[in-house]
Formats: structure tokens, C-alpha cells, sequence
């Protein structure tokens, strides 16, 4: 086997291997180059069966094959054209829908219609569409898991989500535009995925997130625990802590590969199933939430039975910082990732 083809192997390897260190990667490429001369002398074996005609047949087919291959590879290389091309007719309508769900314009026949407020003491005028993105990532099953009850109060900020194509290295980068909010500092997060490009199954390389600068106590990605004393104690004061908790802003903190080599079997597969999972939920806001988000609001981009595996995050009972009642919500959070079959097995660790 030539070198080309060795190298082909390693661009070629599935998703999952992407989160192996060098030395794991260079084993599984030899592994799967030894079971393709197999392969290949098993070939060999099937032509020198075949009688003489039969093989000459089987020669014309091979050559047609390769024209086969030969356009395919020109069909990728126009249809990476094509989507540039129809990425930049797009944008427009991206501006017109940002500036429509932000208040920015008007559209013909609405009024100056004023409602009350949240408070309900006077009234207001109601501009764009309030809470647009979040009630269309909510409409989306694989993210609308992510997206906790604490969440929503910062995701009513979210003005705009876009994307764009990386050349060097090649990959593709979110990015999600915030009002100034009582949450974090940040105006515009980032989520970059770097890819190693295989035509029809791109790799993910390594993922790098804006790191987000919160405001003291307003934290989403940690919540701190009070347990009430011991009776009889003598300190009276509640034990707090804090811990690391579920919430869509720890998308801004992906995994990463550790620089120590030395990585056992069950970490290994635990990173693959994280940054896996990472990546699907930046592909469905690349692929169906960016481009159909009026559908996804609307509800009707959801298809078939998809209601039936949305989640209510009202549902859950208020928090009163008791340590055992925030233990019971996560068991129920777990159990109810559990009958979706997510995924991912941990969360990132916190960035705060």
C-alpha cells in the first residue's frame, strides 16, 4: 500500500477517532491498512476464479467504475461551489429577517398597538418578534435538550445567530449576537469546529468556544448548593457549594483532546460521545436552525411525532436552594435524557 494511501486512511477514519491521541489514531490506521490488503488479496483471489471472459467483463466494469469516481469527485467540487454561491443569495434574507425580529423595521399593515408589560402596570410598545431564537432552538429537539430553565432568561437577548465557512483550516464558525444583558459581558459568542474534509464526512479536528465573562453570581454553567445543618450543630449557618450544571452556554466550552497521550479506553470513548454530541448540535444550527428559523418558531419545521420528545422547562417546581429537591431535579433531567438516547455521557467542565 502506498503512502497516499496510508494518509487517505487517516483522513478517511470515522468522527469518533478524531478524539484519539496521535498514537491511538496511528494504530487504528494500521489496523484498518492491514485488514485492506486482506481485503485486497481476497480481490485477487475472486478474479483468478472467474473464467477468462467473465474476467475481461469484470476489467470493462472496473474501468467504468473509475469514470464513475472521476465525475463524483467533480460533482463534490461543484457542489461546494454551489453552496457558496447560494450561501451569499442568502444573506439578504438573513438582514431582512434580523431586521424584522429585532424591531428594527416595520412591515406593511401592523400598527402602533401597545400592550403591558411583563408587570402588567402599564403599556408598551411590542417590537419584532420577542423571543424569536429561543422559541425556535426550544422547537428543535436536539437543542431544545440542551436549553435549561435558567437559560432562558439570558437567551431573550439572542438577536441574531449566523454561520460561516472556514477555508484555513477548513471548518465553519457560529456566531450568536446578544443585547447587553444582566448575564455576561460578552455582546457576540463564538463557536469555531475545525475540520479535516473527507467530500461526504468531514472530521471534526477540535472545537474552540468564546470563553464567556459573567457577571458576578449570574453564572449559568454553576449553580451553588445551601444545605441546611446538621440539628444539634454548631454552626448554624447552611453549607454552600458550588457545582458544575447542565445549560446550553456550556456549548461555548467544548471537550478537548488531552496533550497526555496516556488515555484509557473508557475516557476515550467518553470524549468521542461528547465531542460527537458537540458536533451534532453545531451542525443543527448550522443546517436547520440558521437557514429554516421562522419554520422552527412557527413549529412547523417540526415533522411526524418530534412534539411528542419536546420537553416543557416549566414544568419543573421552583428551586428553593435545598440541596436535596436540586439533587431530585437532576435525576429527573437524567432520566429524561435517558429515554431520548443522548449522546453525550458528561458535560464540559465549567468555564466560570
Amino acid at each position: 500500500m502506498s503512502n497516499d494511501d496510508a494518509s487517505d486512511l487517516g483522513v478517511a477514519l470515522p468522527a469518533a477517532a478524531a478524539a484519539l491521541s496521535a498514537e491511538e489514531r496511528a494504530g487504528l490506521v494500521n489496523e484498518l491498512k492491514n485488514k485492506l490488503q486482506n481485503l485486497a488479496g481476497q480481490h485477487a483471489d475472486v478474479l483468478e476464479t472467474l473464467s477468462p471472459n467473465v474476467r475481461k467483463r469484470v476489467e470493462v466494469l472496473r474501468e467504468i467504475q473509475s469514470e464513475h469516481d472521476e465525475l463524483e469527485k467533480k460533482f463534490f467540487e461543484e457542489r461546494a461551489a454551489l453552496e457558496a454561491k447560494y450561501q451569499k443569495l442568502y444573506e439578504p434574507l438573513y438582514t431582512k429577517r434580523y431586521e424584522i425580529v429585532n424591531g428594527i423595521v416595520k412591515v406593511e399593515g401592523e400598527t402602533n398597538e401597545a400592550v403591558m408589560d411583563e408587570e402588567g402596570d402599564k403599556c408598551v410598545e411590542e417590537k419584532g418578534v420577542p423571543d424569536f431564537w429561543q422559541t425556535a432552538m426550544k422547537m428543535n429537539e436536539i437543542l431544545a435538550e440542551e436549553i435549561s430553565e435558567r437559560d432562558e432568561g439570558a437567551l431573550k437577548y439572542l438577536k441574531d445567530i449566523k454561520w460561516s465557512r472556514n477555508d484555513d483550516p477548513k471548518g465553519f464558525k457560529l456566531e450568536f449576537f446578544f443585547d447587553s444583558n444582566p448575564y455576561f459581558k460578552n455582546t457576540v459568542l463564538t463557536k469555531t469546529y475545525h475540520m479535516v474534509d473527507d467530500e461526504n464526512e468531514p472530521i471534526l479536528e477540535k472545537a474552540i468556544g468564546t470563553k464567556i465573562e459573567w457577571y458576578p453570581g449570574k453564572c449559568l454553567t454553576q449553580k451553588v448548593l445551601k444545605k441546611k445543618p446538621k440539628k444539634g450543630s454548631k454552626n448554624a449557618k447552611p453549607i454552600t457549594k458550588t457545582e458544575n450544571c447542565e445549560s446550553f452556554f456550556n456549548f461555548f466550552n467544548p471537550p478537548q483532546i488531552p496533550e497526555d497521550d496516556d488515555i484509557d479506553d473508557e475516557l476515550a470513548e467518553e470524549l468521542q460521545d461528547r465531542m460527537e454530541h458537540d458536533y451534532n448540535i453545531g451542525s443543527a444550527i448550522r443546517d436547520k436552525l440558521i437557514p429554516h428559523a421562522v419554520s422552527w418558531f412557527t413549529g412547523e419545521a417540526v415533522q411526524g411525532n418530534e412534539y411528542d420528545g419536546l420537553e416543557s422547562d416549566y414544568d419543573s417546581d421552583d428551586q428553593d436552594g435545598d440541596e436535596d429537591e436540586d439533587g431530585d431535579e437532576e435525576d429527573e433531567r437524567e432520566e429524561r435524557k435517558g429515554k431520548k438516547k443522548r449522546k453525550c455521557k458528561c458535560r464540559p467542565k465549567s468555564a466560570c
